[in-house]
């Protein structure tokens, strides 16, 4: 139903229908799919890049500074690109690595290398705010990096890494829906295919509305779980 055709809270009303969602439900767990695997992917490769970058940092516990500048650069230009841009950029890749540029499986390799540069920054970010006193008391102590990183910096900065990963995982939830002008499916094929292209705007609505939800849901939980991790240590 288009708003130009009928009346606007007619719209709004059919867009809770059970015409709209038997096509949504379909492409809601094809956009969760989506979302899990890229923010496993984003999770794990962009804490270990940010523990990378922080330990070869000037500041870091094994400065590297030839290494730390190559490194941060290519990460910067990477976080530069448009999500549309990596997304194309990354195309070809999933073609190699896949046998197909479209799909579901194929747009995850590009929504993991969009959000693990920015998340990578944001892990590094959540090391620098550790004391540097503690720091400096376990390399009095004679712990090795490894020890340092692991038992001192790591868990200080779970609270930090933890938001941090909220901030993402909402991020990949928007890129799906971009995603799916390029043959991804999910929620974003739905609102492009018929919301935009067909002007069903019920459609439309509950596309966005079932996003909304997600980023909502992404948002409480992280926010639960670091508030959990400083409430167990006693600092808030």
């Amino acid at each position: 139903m288009s708003f130009s055709k009928y009346p606007f809270w007619e719209v709004i009303r059919h867009a809770f229908s059970k015409e709209v969602w038997d096509t949504i439900f379909p492409a809601v767990w094809d956009t969760l799919y989506m979302v899990l695997l890229s923010a496993v992917i984003t999770l794990i490769l962009g804490v270990l890049l940010g523990i990378a970058l922080s330990v070869i940092s000037k500041e870091g516990v094994r400065p590297v500074p030839v290494l730390n500048e190559t490194a941060g650069t290519i990460v910067n230009c990477l976080r530069s690109l448009p999500q549309m841009i990596m997304i194309i950029v990354t195309l070809p890749l999933a073609r190699m690595l896949l046998g197909q540029s479209y799909g579901v499986n194929a747009c995850i390799i590009a929504l993991a290398a969009s959000c693990i540069p920015m998340y990578a920054r944001l892990v590094q970010g959540a090391f620098a705010e550790i004391p540097k006193g503690k720091i400096e008391a376990a390399k009095a102590m004679g712990s090795s990096p490894a020890t340092i990183v692991f038992r001192v910096m790591l868990p200080e900065a779970i609270p930090s890494i933890i938001r941090g990963f909220t901030v993402a995982l909402i991020g990949i939830i928007s890129m799906t829906a971009l995603a799916g002008s390029f043959g991804a499916g999910g929620i974003g094929d739905i609102a492009v295919r018929f919301g935009f292209n067909r002007f069903y705007h019920d459609m439309l609505i509950a596309s966005v509305l079932v996003l909304i939800i997600m980023v909502e849901i992404a948002q409480l939980f992280g926010d639960l779980f670091s508030k959990l991790i400083l409430k167990k240590r006693q600092l808030i």
